[in-house]
């Protein structure tokens, strides 16, 4: 037994370098030995020094430091500790994760740091109004979806919504929907699936989320020109919460203190044109629809829509429609 432990010495050393050190703490040699014959290993000096210089030729970033005791640790990993926060970061304030689901993900980021480091990583970031689904198959889901896209096959499902006491209620009188799927897109924290409806001839979307009981089906996906020359990010820069409607071209006078959240919605690439009060004329592609109205009132009177008319009247009757609401 014991002469198999000592075999085993080498895998205790690179394993014990990889958890245990980072640039920032390491093992001095005294601390190797001690902790091996913990293990039941018993060992010199010079055959550590041999191994570490195995572990080097094998690829593994075993660097010497000149500190008191002279310490040795692996400093280059497959992610540095700020990549690790920030997909620690990215895991926790994802919307679409359950509570549970960001939880193992995280526990499986933090295998990748050294044990000081998963301390650090050891922590709940605070998202401002953050809701977590609470529909664990969206992963089954996406996995589903992207079956079908890779083997361009059309999919079948469900699809449900929510009533005012909050129960499912099954859409399309309960029945199957049978859809072209063309791309998945991610978006205020949610996945969507864009199809293309065979019926009406253009693209609907979907919370992926909403959807139940998908299913890969034999038969081919739509192929036609929309669909080969679908833009994805064209379809992201102008719908609002990946709500559909009529895409109009407008423009808009922009107050300047409004101008960052204009050019994080349209992009810095928007087209924009300074005038002589101050404000910018911004002209852009938007889906029309009561998201995009709710986005534009957020602003007040600091983006106002220019043209075209039929646009600006149909969001003052908007407002109108709300205020007489309230009025009641």
């Amino acid at each position: 037994m014991a002469e198999g432990r000592q075999k085993l010495k080498l895998l205790y050393l690179m394993k014990m370098l990889d958890e245990e050190t980072d640039s920032e703490s390491g093992l001095s040699m005294t601390q190797i030995i001690a902790k091996l014959e913990v293990l039941g290993i018993t060992a010199e000096r010079k055959s550590i020094y041999r191994d570490i210089e195995t572990l080097r030729d094998f690829g593994l970033d075993v660097r010497t430091y000149q500190r008191r005791p002279v310490e040795y640790a692996v400093e280059d990993r497959d992610f540095a500790f700020p990549e690790l926060l920030l997909l620690v970061d990215a895991v926790q304030s994802s919307r679409f994760l359950t509570q549970s689901k960001s939880d193992a993900l995280v526990r499986s980021v933090k295998k990748l740091a050294s044990q000081r480091q998963r301390k650090l990583l050891d922590k709940r970031l605070h998202v401002e109004g953050r809701i977590k689904t609470q529909n664990e198959s969206v992963f089954k889901n996406v996995d589903r979806i992207q079956e079908a896209l890779s083997k361009r096959k059309k999919i079948s499902f469900l699809y449900f919504k929510y009533n005012a006491a909050k129960e499912k209620i099954m859409q399309h009188d309960g029945e199957r929907y049978v859809e072209t799927p063309v791309q998945l897109v991610y978006s205020d924290g949610c996945y969507y699936l864009v199809v293309f409806n065979e019926k009406h001839d253009t693209f609907v979307h979907y919370r992926v989320d909403r959807m139940d009981g998908i299913e890969v089906l034999e038969e081919s996906a739509q192929r036609n020109e929309q669909i080969a020359n679908f833009d994805p990010q064209k379809l992201e820069s102008r719908a609002f919460g990946m709500y559909s409607g009529e895409p109009v071209s407008a423009s808009f006078i922009v107050e300047e203190e409004a101008m960052c959240a204009v050019i994080d919605r349209f992009g810095k690439d928007v087209q924009s044109i300074p005038l002589d009060d101050g404000t910018a004329r911004v002209s852009a592609v938007v889906m029309k629809s009561p998201v995009f109205f709710g986005w534009l009132a957020q602003f007040g009177d600091r983006v106002r829509i220019e043209k075209p008319q039929a646009l600006a009247r149909e969001y003052r009757d908007y407002l109108a429609g709300i205020v007489e609401a309230y009025g009641r």
